[in-house]
């Protein structure tokens, strides 16, 4: 007789793998609570930024503009767009224009080629740390102490003319702060001279942080110093590039304090840029209304030129 021996499979215990899992869902009105928590407590940690930003930015940005469609007389104290229509009747608010433009190439190409150049040169070698410390130093100083200091050399009977004729040179030799457009290419270099040195902070950190072996693999592959340069250097400088320009696009629109030491403006208001302008029309000749217009032309030009360069850089493809 046989017996027959069933296999019997022990049962599966709940938190057994065949079981299905249980997932833990909290309650919807939990869930939102907890969101508007912290909602809440992200709003507050973001107060005080936002209410410093509007005390300090935004309220006195809308009263300038509420100011400037406003004249400066009793009789008719709201000019519309009058203040605005300066900039094509007023001739040195035209040339204020043509100097900020020049202004902004200037501060923005100058640096950027110096700055790039001179961290490349000193990235490695013996002398580079004194090398980079002469360029950065004039960095550490204030635009009233760089232009005190090329006031002496550009002054009439200044360093450059007497060294100019000191070398037999002087057809050379002139007025540098006397003439336009020398005086603002003169003073352009001059801001170039102390901006560079940030430049140069900025690109040595961006070469330091790329990869040895990317520059190594190039020249595996027979690239020349001059195509690692441009086809594995610049790609990695990329964000880096953006920060510098960025930097000095607005550094050159707003331009106030070299210009005013060295020239005041003139001679006449030869040399005025917008920011200068401004200044000049509020404090010196008792008009705040064009002032005001004059800041609020200015502060869009701002805007829309850094919106538009980072709009452009920043993509989805970029940065």
């Amino acid at each position: 007789m046989s017996t027959s021996v069933t296999d019997r499979r022990p049962p599966t215990p709940a938190g057994g793998p065949g079981a299905p899992r249980r997932t833990m869902r909290r309650p919807p009105l939990t869930q939102g609570w907890a969101t508007a928590r912290e909602r809440v407590t992200a709003g507050g940690f973001m107060a005080p930024a936002v209410l410093l930003v509007t005390l300090f930015l935004l309220a006195p940005f809308v009263w300038t503009v509420y100011r400037s469609f406003f004249s400066d007389t009793r009789t008719s104290p709201f000019s519309w767009f009058d203040n605005y229509s300066l900039f094509a009747s007023d001739p040195a608010l035209s040339r204020s224009i043509q100097n900020t433009l020049m202004w902004v190439l200037g501060t923005v190409a100058l640096p950027f080629v110096l700055g790039l150049a001179i961290a490349c040169t000193t990235n490695a070698g013996r002398f580079s740390r004194l090398a980079r410390l002469c360029v950065v130093l004039p960095y550490a100083l204030s635009g009233s102490a760089v232009a005190v200091v090329w006031n002496f050399m550009l002054t009439t009977d200044g360093a450059v003319n007497q060294v100019l004729t000191g070398l037999g040179l002087d057809s050379l030799a002139q007025g540098w702060l006397l003439t336009w457009p020398g005086n603002t290419v003169v003073m352009i270099l001059a801001n170039a001279w102390q901006a560079t040195g940030v430049a140069v902070i900025l690109f040595l950190v961006g070469l330091q942080s790329i990869p040895p072996e990317t520059l190594e693999a190039g020249a595996l592959d027979g690239a020349s110093g001059w195509q690692q340069f441009r086809h594995i250097v610049l790609p990695q400088l990329r964000p880096v590039s953006i920060i510098v320009i960025g930097m000095s696009l607005v550094n050159g629109l707003k331009s106030f304090d070299l210009i005013w030491v060295l020239t005041q403006g003139g001679p006449g208001r030869a040399t005025e840029t917008l920011a200068v302008s401004m200044y000049n029309e509020t404090f010196l000749e008792l008009r705040p209304g064009a002032g005001a217009a004059i800041a609020v032309v200015l502060t869009v030009i701002v805007l829309a030129a850094s919106w538009l360069y980072l709009r452009r850089q920043l993509d989805v493809k970029g940065v």
